[in-house]
């Protein structure tokens, strides 16, 4: 699945269809450039959720947790990471886990530690707004692909 967002609203309204066909939980990874969107894709899916607070990408600490009632959102930005070991340091299994929503940006620095996805998104830097591209990679990630319904205003993605 391909999807155009032209502008900033289009990224968080698509984040926030995302977020509901997720329905608060899986593994979501999103690869792209620097300031290609991913942080803004996370906000918009945080607000399917009612979050309404500032979302910034927790380049330092690694992970950003999110308790939304009886929903746990974790926010992984694994750009500094040095070593993929460094995230059961963190106790990043545990926050893996299937009953929570795990957002993880720069999954490839993870790479060999990180179970796989059930969603990828790669982000993608366009002349006008972005380019996302959607893969499932588990029977999950194929459902909430079924279930993702396209914000007014993007009918004419291509999805």
């Amino acid at each position: 699945m391909y999807v155009i967002l032209p502008d900033e609203d289009a990224q968080i309204a698509f984040g926030a269809a995302l977020g509901s066909a997720l329905a608060g939980r899986g593994r979501v990874h999103l690869e792209g450039e620097l300031g290609a969107g991913k942080t803004t894709l996370t906000r918009g899916i945080l607000r399917a959720y009612g979050y309404q607070g500032a979302v910034k990408s927790p380049t330092y600490t690694l992970v950003e947790p999110y308790r939304l009632g009886e929903l746990e959102v974790n926010h992984f930005d694994l750009y500094r990471l040095g070593d993929p070991e460094e995230l059961e340091f963190i106790g990043a299994r545990d926050l893996l886990d299937a009953d929570t929503l795990s957002l993880v940006e720069w999954p490839s620095r993870g790479a060999g530690w990180l179970p796989e996805p059930d969603l990828a998104l790669e982000l993608e830097v366009l002349d006008v707004g972005r380019g996302v591209t959607l893969n499932a990679h588990s029977a999950y990630g194929e459902a909430v692909m079924a279930r993702l319904e396209t914000p007014a205003g993007l009918a004419d993605s291509h999805l």
